[in-house]
């Protein structure tokens, strides 16, 4: 890596030449964390996205919440969610659960696939850096993690009027939203993009 980044918050440039695998760097003058250096970043990263895509792949196989009350017993899937706020009209819910929680989420796992594989190979492509951009753009906008906690909270106060159950499915896509945040939090931008111009270079 470099020996000098600018801190994003300050403008101040550190010298982080000397960092080891698994130290990190922060600015001394705002304290605005700046890069975390490691050897095995990338094959982290593509760890980290497959055991991701295979959760959510399994989160969308299976019942997602069932509801008995009354003696009626109903289950809904994590895909049927959005279909069903878009049978009742509610079309923007609708969109927003499908985009957020379904489709940027396997959009950004599928960017780092393809970023990482050939990255961790040490193999330069001329769309990596395309590929990149879009990676850091729309990870902000996966909100799995909020999902997940909505639905925690809707149960509390769903349970004082059915009995719930949790299917596979609700399991396997708490693992997923872990997963898929550590997959895109151990993907460092800096070392990603020093990677991306030293390949290139090469």
């Amino acid at each position: 890596m470099s020996s000098e980044i600018a801190c994003h918050g300050c403008d101040l440039l550190v010298n982080i030449g000397g960092l080891q695998d698994g130290e990190s760097a922060s600015c001394p003058r705002c304290g605005q964390f700046l890069t975390r250096y490691r050897e095995d970043a990338f094959s982290r990263t593509l760890a980290y996205t497959i055991a991701a895509i295979i959760l959510l792949i399994l989160a969308n196989s299976y019942s997602f919440l069932s509801f008995a009350a009354n003696g009626l017993e109903n289950a809904i899937t994590l895909l049927e969610t959005p279909a069903a706020l878009w049978e009742y009209e509610v079309y923007s819910a609708a969109v927003i659960v499908a985009a957020f929680i379904l489709a940027i989420p396997a959009a950004v796992l599928a960017m780092l696939l393809a970023l990482c594989v050939p990255l961790s190979r040490g193999i330069y492509l001329p769309w990596l850096s395309s590929l990149a951009k879009g990676v850091f753009l729309s990870q902000n906008w996966a909100m799995v993690e909020v999902f997940i906690i909505g639905v925690i909270v809707s149960l509390v106060k769903i349970a004082e009027m059915a009995d719930v159950s949790l299917g596979i499915s609700f399991w396997a896509y708490a693992a997923f939203a872990l997963c898929f945040t550590l997959a895109v939090s151990s993907l460092d931008r800096y070392q990603c993009w020093e990677t991306l111009e030293d390949l290139e270079r090469a």
